[in-house]
């Protein structure tokens, strides 16, 4: 006879991953309330939240995520709904400004530093391009970030794109970018309407 499979979830273990109580109490009123009418929701927010953790720091498939957790359907379900609706860009944007008035500057950064690196890509389809400074086809990863060192913006480009069109962020003025990047490029190109550009050694002189 065969054996009736338990419905019982397992027990949650302990990662470093985890989220701990104070940090619960900050991202848990920026969640989205259950859908009203139907069946109440099951899933325990906390634990899928711990389960995105993992996957984001151990760099797994989903498929791998261990058995006490939420089952691995329902985490990437979640995952990939909130991502839509621009609820983890939410949660980023606030705790940033969290912090930043915490240390006494303004909630909404208006100066950046960005940096990239471009790195080779396989052969698999993709945007693709070629980095004619670094000698590389591929693609490239622009981070910005404040000048706290508070993440910003993380855009994926192909190799060609510069860093002057990958720093456009709403609301920033001033972004230093590389002392290489500002040799190579002409500098009326990098200042638009909106955003200037300075170089790390004009930084450095200033200060």
């Amino acid at each position: 006879m065969a054996k009736k499979r338990s419905t019982k979830q397992p027990r949650a273990k302990r990662y470093p991953t985890n989220l701990r109580d104070p940090a619960w109490g900050d991202v848990k009123p920026l969640l989205p309330p259950a859908k009203p009418g139907g069946c109440p929701r099951k899933t325990d927010l906390r634990r899928l939240l711990n389960a995105i953790l993992y996957i984001a720091r151990a760099g797994c498939a989903w498929r791998l995520l261990p058995k006490c957790f939420p089952a691995w359907e329902t985490v990437y379900g979640y995952f990939c709904q909130w991502k839509k609706q621009g609820i983890w860009q939410r949660i980023h944007d606030t705790l940033r400004a969290a912090v930043r008035h915490k240390a006494g500057r303004r909630k909404h950064p208006t100066a950046g530093i960005i940096d990239s690196q471009s790195v080779k890509t396989t052969a698999l389809a993709g945007p693709k391009g070629y980095d004619a400074g670094k000698h590389i086809q591929g693609r490239k990863r622009h981070i910005l970030v404040d000048t706290m060192g508070l993440l910003m913006a993380i855009v994926v480009t192909p190799a060609s794109v510069q860093d002057r069109d990958g720093a456009k962020s709403p609301g920033v003025r001033i972004v230093v970018a590389s002392n290489s990047l500002m040799a190579n490029c002409p500098a009326t190109s990098f200042h638009d309407q909106n955003t200037a550009f300075t170089s790390l050694s004009r930084i450095q002189r200033a200060g």
